[in-house]
């Protein structure tokens, strides 16, 4: 299994660019990365990567050689998923990311109860705003809320997420109440508004009578974190446009008061995404039916609708 092992960290290394980061991918330190890439070198009788003191590169045998480790590994992996299926228990780690929102009240509340059920499955969250590209980031599934682009994954849709524009009474009772949504564009109003390198957010659609109003709104605060958002309108600090499970508790408290509710925003999907060839992989399979089950309580407590229909490929576009 060490050479096994050592194919891992050699890809990783490749993916991510520096033996740094394919260690800590993998959880290894430096020091133990670096000793498992010389190992393979000195199995192979070849020099894989060229190092300097400020980057590595990889070498014309290393760029041939990772294409074949890649499907090494891939092959056994699907062997490993097919063997485990006749399993009853199940083992290995499921890696998992998802927004830092959904997965903190969605995702990570019900791990421990997964664990329970399935004690030798370990599961490695990674929470994040960002976008996630699920191979480069060596990850088994993403959940998310919003549209996903990417036509190389399998898409399992849960639910169509209601989303809502929603102020503190403070924010509304100084900067007035929008009466139709071409108020948002008024210049004294502050639009709360989730912004990263390739973020989707940069317009609000709203659904209407009439059909969808695309607003290219504009704000005088931004941020990756959508909690951070919500804290911001907590404080009276502007509009935020969120998933409706999200802010459920501040809408019933009255802490937060629903703007333009004639108009809300388009719904969001919330689903996951994994690659096709995770399908067989009964671990990911199990955690994703444990999220779905478990999850109903906190989708319908922000009025969402469950979607049964079938997994489906994503096509962008």
């Amino acid at each position: 299994m060490s050479y096994v092992e050592s194919l891992r960290v050699f890809v990783r290394v490749v993916e991510l660019g520096s033996i740094t980061s394919g260690g800590r991918a993998l959880r290894l330190t430096p020091a133990v990365a670096s000793k498992r890439i010389k190992e393979l070198e000195n199995r192979l009788g070849v020099r894989l990567f060229n190092r300097t003191t400020r980057s590595i590169t990889t070498t014309e045998v290393g760029r041939v050689f990772y294409e074949d480790a890649q499907a090494v590994l891939a092959a056994l992996e699907s062997a490993e998923a097919r063997v485990a299926s006749f399993s009853e228990n199940p083992r290995g780690a499921v890696r998992v990311t998802a927004p830092l929102g959904v997965g903190r009240r969605i995702v990570a509340p019900f791990v421990p109860s997964f664990n329970e059920k399935y004690p030798e499955i370990e599961v490695r969250m990674r929470l994040s705003d960002r976008r996630v590209d699920i191979l480069a980031d060596g990850q088994d599934l993403a959940f998310f809320v919003g549209a996903p682009q990417d036509s190389n994954m399998k898409l399992r849709k849960i639910a169509d997420c209601a989303r809502v524009l929603c102020a503190a009474p403070r924010y509304l009772s100084t900067f007035g109440t929008p009466a139709q949504p071409e108020d948002l564009l008024d210049q004294n109003h502050n639009c709360l508004l989730l912004r990263y390198p390739r973020s989707p957010e940069y317009f609000w659609t709203l659904n209407s009578a009439g059909g969808p109003i695309k607003l290219e709104v504009r704000g005088k605060f931004d941020a990756d974190d959508g909690d951070v958002l919500t804290d911001w309108a907590l404080a009276g600090c502007g509009i935020v446009n969120k998933p409706r499970f999200d802010v459920a508790e501040y809408l019933a408290n009255g802490s937060l008061v629903e703007v333009l509710p004639d108009t809300p925003p388009l719904p969001s999907i919330f689903g996951c995404l994994y690659p096709h060839k995770k399908l067989q992989d009964p671990k990911v399979r199990l955690f994703v039916e444990h999220i779905i089950s478990r999850s109903k309580a906190v989708l319908s407590a922000g009025k969402v609708a469950p979607d049964k229909r079938a997994e489906r490929g994503v096509h962008s576009g």
